[in-house]
């Protein structure tokens, strides 16, 4: 309102201006040149001086016009340049709708998250609304025509082609001008921040449990201890061979339950680490050749490959790096049927890394079980079979070991572990013999 009136005086002022001057100079001119004029010849200047100040105050008066409008548009381009910069590098998606739920305004960032650009969006009703979340937009509406604004909400939204993830939520009310009341939504992508809360639960539970497991395995090692040795000492004085083989299934089952509590033990227990150089090619044959006896009485094969690892030094616990040897080469004597066939091979990944895998031709394992393998107590055998602890176990020592290790499996097919681990940073002295 204040530019309006600024423009309109200055408008006014200029013309009345420009009328004086114009209307000073001509009596100058008819006072100097046609001061002895007759009638007719004046009648003819009036009008002349008429015409020629309507004409000269028309040209000043668009000019001016003209210009002001320019200067309007030009400020009018910055604001909407900056409008947009502004919208565009904000780093949430913005999205303007109106009560129908039609798309008024849509910026990048909601191009990015949502897979829909800003054209073809324009003007279409809301798209990536679940069908689930209907409702609750609907009271978030009520609420916000009421004058509550909704900050910092957890939902969901649908990418195009995509399932819902989560998303934090702010709804405001936007109106411009006299018009309609729309709505303005900002979301922004939580589904990290969602996935690092999960883990942190689980790692409180996981915790929780490791305590609780821990002082319950203290609590059944001298039982079952007592109760083996109580078994072996019936053994010794029975007399009937189906006695017998009810004694060994009850040893069975005993050497179960404390292998059972010995993997709670070694899971929760945070033992120190010895760690030193160690060839990994030397630990791989040296556990290879331990677990042979095993894989011949399951009449299955175990290929060997260590010509990558010859040489290479792994700065590792020892005993910690055969228990993940032997727990991998376990897993897939399991799975393999008699026949089968079980590879270990080292495998250079980079130059400061190192790494084996361990390959069977077994019964493989689901989609739906392979995201859980490394949960403890999480296992596909039979039970009685499994501990559920072998794969957490193993991932505790290489992620101590500053490694990394990943599961692929095709059901019918097989499966392959994949473990790489740091090379050891030897000095070049060490080895060398003193002259």
């Amino acid at each position: 309102m204040p530019e309006k009136r600024w423009f309109w005086a200055t408008l006014t002022l200029s013309s009345i201006t420009i009328v004086s001057v114009v209307l000073a100079a001509w009596e100058l001119v008819e006072n100097r040149l046609f001061r002895d004029a007759d009638y007719v010849t004046l009648h003819y200047l009036y009008i002349t001086r008429g015409v020629a100040s309507s004409l000269l105050l028309a040209f000043w008066a668009a000019w001016f016009v003209l210009r002001q409008r320019r200067k309007s548009e030009a400020d009018l381009r910055r604001s909407r340049d900056l409008y947009r910069g502004l919208l565009e590098a904000f780093p949430g998606a913005v999205i303007l709708y109106d009560s129908e739920l039609r798309v008024l305004e849509w910026n990048a960032p909601a191009e990015r998250m949502y897979g829909y650009t800003r054209d073809e969006i324009l003007g279409a009703r809301l798209p990536i609304l679940p069908v689930a979340k209907t409702a609750e937009l609907e009271d978030f509406l009520r609420r916000v025509q009421y004058g509550v604004a909704v900050l910092d909400v957890e939902t969901l939204r649908q990418p195009r082609g995509g399932e819902p993830f989560e998303v934090q939520l702010s709804l405001l009310p936007f109106r411009e001008g006299p018009g309609p009341l729309c709505f303005l939504e900002v979301t922004s992508d939580m589904r990290e921040r969602v996935r690092w809360r999960r883990q942190m639960i689980e790692i409180e539970k996981l915790t929780s449990m490791g305590k609780m497991a821990a002082g319950t395995a203290h609590h059944l090692n001298s039982p079952l201890a007592a109760l083996l040795i109580r078994t072996e000492l019936i053994r010794r004085h029975s007399t009937g061979a189906a006695f017998d083989a009810d004694l060994a299934r009850i040893e069975e089952g005993l050497h179960f339950c404390r292998h059972f509590v010995q993997r709670l033990l070694d899971f929760t227990r945070a033992m120190p680490l010895e760690k030193a150089p160690q060839d990994l090619a030397t630990v791989i044959e040296s556990i290879a050749g331990f677990f042979q006896p095993a894989i011949l009485a399951r009449q299955a094969n175990l290929m060997v490959d260590t010509a990558e690892g010859r040489g290479q030094l792994v700065f590792a616990d020892r005993n910690l790096l055969e228990t993940l040897l032997l727990t991998l080469l376990s897993n897939a004597l399991d799975a393999v049927p008699a026949g089968g066939e079980i590879r270990l091979c080292c495998r250079r990944v980079s130059p400061g890394s190192i790494g084996f895998t361990v390959s069977d031709n077994g019964c493989g394992i689901s989609p739906a079980h392979l995201e859980h393998v490394f949960e403890p107590f999480f296992t596909t055998k039979e039970p009685g079979k499994g501990t559920g602890l072998g794969l957490a176990i193993a991932r505790n020592v290489v992620m101590e070991h500053g490694g990394s290790i990943e599961i692929e499996s095709r059901p019918g097919e097989g499966t392959t572990a994949t473990v790489d681990l740091p090379l050891a940073a030897v000095p070049e002295a060490v080895g060398r013999v003193a002259p």
